[in-house]
């Protein structure tokens, strides 16, 4: 709950809003931005995409629901802080285990309330998405001004390396509520780079056998026992900071021509970079439940999900050829999807995996995981 604690947030431009504090007692640095979803706290809150990120949810109350572990997008990595117009009092839910502010708080993470989150949002429209520092320590303007103007700039920075697991593990677990994993027909490699739990869940559900590896391991391990699908996931920072990874899976194209791979947000970002495209940076990022994405052959529209800084350059595919603009985002006519033309491989800058929602784009999943079992049948005979 909020305790009137003092807490103050200040950006790099020296604009500065004092509130009251919740979660944990401490000062964090990141990039500021506001996410315009209507819910979904806990799963910005665990979310390794918001690695180096303070969020801004432009929603009114939050916490009303309270958290539990079912729905958490990472056990120990997310959002670097979070600001709020109004935290609820109470958390009434059945699955709920524990309140936002706890859950901040055990994740080591600040939180401030009592803000206007309206004034954040329209200055961060207006001027871009900058640093800034959140303090719930006492800290005072002028040490947060300054902290956030000394802070590194998102780009240049290799965040997913930070984020990425260390071990290779399996994941057996799917969606909630079902209680075991259905028997499973083919193997998918998840290359993590912050990889939401939400993603390895739907492919569980769609009876794929799943091994997580680390983004930083050689490209042996990422094609470690032969897997008859990639999946490149989701992440944090700048995609071109991530030299090494873009040459594997340069080579991981140019090896596997009939290996189904699947690119989602920052894995999209990488795989148009191993194609030879280029990225560059948004002036306040896509985050959000409201985004509409037009798919260009069936000129079909899905409501999606989006959590991302930077975008891929349009014109830059059509350099090297073999690849075309499969989506595009309705709000802004950013590349929201692409596709080999002639091999299974293709990356979407929304999530289909979005909890708690929107579920228009899901089926992406049903799409790979077809590939993947024909691949894995057709060995097999």
């Amino acid at each position: 709950m909020v305790d009137h604690a003092p807490a103050l947030l200040a950006l790099a431009d020296g604009t500065h809003w004092r509130g009251v504090a919740f979660g944990a007692r401490t000062r964090v640095v990141g990039e500021v931005v506001f996410n315009t979803a209507m819910a979904g706290y806990q799963e910005i809150v665990s979310d390794p995409s918001y690695r180096g990120q303070i969020v801004c949810l432009t929603v009114a109350e939050v916490g009303n629901v309270g958290c539990n572990p079912d729905d958490d997008e990472s056990n120990g990595l997310g959002a670097e802080g979070l600001i709020v117009r109004s935290l609820s009092p109470v958390a009434s839910n059945w699955r709920a285990r524990a309140s936002l502010a706890e859950t901040l708080a055990a994740r080591g993470r600040p939180g401030i309330a009592e803000v206007d989150t309206r004034a954040i949002t329209r200055h961060l429209r207006s001027h871009g998405a900058m640093m800034g520092a959140l303090a719930t320590d006492g800290s005072d303007v002028a040490t947060l001004v300054a902290a956030a103007r000394a802070a590194a700039p998102m780009e240049g920075r290799a965040l997913a390396e930070d984020v990425s697991t260390r071990v290779a593990y399996p994941w057996t677990t799917p969606t909630w509520p079902a209680r075991s994993a259905p028997q499973t027909r083919a193997r998918v490699n998840v290359v993590d780079f912050g990889v939401k739990l939400n993603i390895l869940r739907h492919l569980c559900d769609r009876q794929l056998a799943v091994t997580v590896v680390p983004a930083t391991a050689p490209l042996a391990q990422w094609r470690a026992d032969d897997p008859d699908g990639v999946l490149l996931s989701n992440g944090p920072g700048d995609p071109s900071a991530l030299a090494d990874a873009i040459a594997k899976i340069r080579e991981l194209v140019g090896g596997d021509h009939d290996r189904p791979i699947l690119g989602i947000c920052l894995g999209h970002q990488l795989l148009a970079l191993a194609l030879g495209g280029r990225t560059y940076k948004l002036e306040f990022g896509h985050h959000g439940g409201n985004h509409p994405v037009r798919a260009e052959r069936r000129r079909a529209v899905q409501i999606t999900s989006q959590n991302h800084g930077f975008a891929v350059d349009a014109d830059s595919l059509t350099v090297g050829g073999g690849a075309e603009v499969t989506h595009v985002n309705l709000f802004d006519r950013t590349v929201a999807g692409l596709r080999l033309r002639d091999r299974p491989i293709f990356g979407v800058q929304y999530h289909p995996e979005a909890s708690p929602g929107p579920h228009d784009a899901a089926g992406l999943f049903d799409e790979f995981a077809e590939l993947v079992i024909r691949r894995a049948a057709r060995r097999r005979s």
